[in-house]
């Protein structure tokens, strides 16, 4: 009798267990999601802990299941698995989900920004601008994500332009901005999606690469890419987009359970990639990576070259008006 006792006490202890806890396994509403981010990023470490707070708060109604590293291909082949159901949504960069909302890119314009408190403002104000132009496509901006400012980093010093124009320099496979801008300084830049850079880094069908000090060590690039430039080219960012229907579909507590989480999260992810970036220079010079420093002349040179760019493509890579927006912004923000 005492043995029989004492097994039941176990079978109704595992009970309890198992009813105790919500069956996170199987959410009622599901999103698949992928990203270029490799797994053990910092951006894929945050994402999970988003997906756990979700679920938690939904009592594992919602949860999110994430493809990293490209598995899903880039930023175009994500979209289209969207457009028939076999992803629900995902982490952009500025220059993939540019063709789909040009407006978004407005904010990769090269040597804009001169601090991340501009980044902040600029972001923080055109978010409802997002937020539109995103559900006018189909798509609910869940979060803005960050690279950070980008270097020019290359297999040989460049301290000027001369020096710029004597390499192959790669651009992002549909980025017009960036495109316009190094045409206009004299270079035929090659276009390539982000996967293929490596390889082609490796290969020496490009030498000059943009990326921030953390994204060029976990995508491998500092490998290659062994000179920097001492100051940034732009900034990089993205967007956690979701598929507006089946956001949709959902009761709307748990899409404010998923908004009320990302904030958090993704603010601390902010924080996190900056942090990370600063950690990285370290990293990167500690691995015969040198900084260059560059010609104050070229970077005169570059300014002016970047407004002549700008009129040449805004209306038509960014609309005049999220321009002039951003522009009013900045402005307003450096008057003395």
């Amino acid at each position: 009798m005492p043995r029989i006792v004492v097994i039941l006490q176990v079978v109704a202890f595992v009970f309890t267990c198992l009813t105790s806890f919500p069956a996170y396994a199987n959410p009622q509403y599901l999103f698949k999601v992928a990203s270029l981010a490799p797994e053990g990023s910092v951006w894929i470490k945050r994402f999970r802990e988003f997906d756990q707070e979700v679920r938690d708060k939904s009592n594992g109604e919602v949860g999110f299941k994430v493809y990293p590293g490209g598995v899903m291909g880039d930023d175009r082949a994500m979209f289209r698995k969207m457009k028939v159901g076999q992803l629900h949504g995902g982490g952009f960069t500025m220059t993939g989900i540019g063709p789909v909302v040009a407006d978004f890119r407005v904010m990769s314009i090269p040597f804009l920004f001169h601090s991340y408190d501009e980044v902040d403002l600029v972001a923080k104000e055109l978010r409802p601008r997002f937020n539109e132009v995103f559900a006018d496509k189909g798509l609910e901006f869940i979060a803005l994500t960050e690279v950070g400012f980008i270097y020019t980093m290359s297999t040989s010093p460049i301290a000027n332009l001369d020096d710029l124009k004597k390499t192959a320099v790669w651009t992002p496979e549909g980025d017009p901005v960036s495109s316009a801008f190094l045409e206009a300084l004299g270079v035929s830049p090659i276009p390539l999606s982000i996967p293929d850079v490596l390889t082609s880094l490796q290969t020496g069908m490009i030498d000059t690469v943009f990326n921030a000090f953390y994204g060029s060590i976990v995508l491998q690039w500092f490998t290659k890419a062994k000179f920097v430039a001492n100051i940034p080219f732009g900034y990089a960012y993205g967007a956690f987009l979701l598929d507006r229907k089946k956001f949709s579909s959902m009761p709307p507590e748990y899409g404010r359970i998923i908004k009320e989480a990302a904030v958090g999260h993704f603010q601390t992810l902010l924080a996190d990639t900056r942090q990370s970036n600063e950690e990285a220079l370290d990293v990167l010079k500690k691995n015969g990576v040198t900084l260059v420093d560059t010609d104050p002349a070229a970077l005169q040179e570059l300014h002016a070259m970047r407004n002549e760019t700008v009129k040449r493509i805004k209306g038509d890579a960014f609309s005049v008006a999220i321009y002039d927006e951003t522009m009013k912004l900045i402005n307003e923000y450096r008057r003395p």
